[in-house]
């Protein structure tokens, strides 16, 4: 089952891509945003071009497990890409996927402008893997 990672930004959108197993997770691209009602038009390109089957938004939860602003508007864009692609939508707490991308690219060495670049992509790759990861754990015990 193909599944799409999202970590939704207000800048930018990192896209991931799960093999067709389920077992990994890996970069995408990002999209840039310039216009927010494109949003979703983009989106439905990429799922319809990858046959995508699932849509995981990483859930920006505040650091007490509450819903913010930002978690509201991506329950949001998830509500409407689910209209729209006729998809099933799951969430992933994403509360600290930001700060382990950008720990990652600190060790790999990489200048602030590629860190800048690929830190987006690298965050949807660590929530979609930790879901993956969740979802097998889960199978495995049942």
């Amino acid at each position: 089952m193909r599944i799409l990672g999202i970590d939704m930004g207000e800048k930018r959108i990192g896209l991931a891509l799960s093999d067709p197993l389920g077992y990994t997770a890996q970069g995408l691209k990002t999209i840039q945003v310039k216009n927010p009602e494109e949003i979703c038009d983009k989106l439905m390109d990429v799922i319809k071009e990858k046959k995508v089957e699932l849509l995981l938004f990483g859930l920006p939860r505040n650091m007490n497990g509450t819903i913010g602003p930002q978690a509201k508007k991506v329950q949001e864009y998830a509500q409407r890409l689910k209209s729209l692609s006729k998809l099933p939508v799951d969430f992933e707490d994403e509360r600290l996927s930001t700060v382990s991308a950008e720990q990652v690219l600190l060790m790999a060495d990489q200048s602030r402008a590629k860190r800048k670049k690929a830190i987006d992509r690298l965050s949807a790759v660590i929530i979609l893997q930790s879901y993956l990861d969740r979802k097998s754990t889960e199978k495995n015990k049942g």
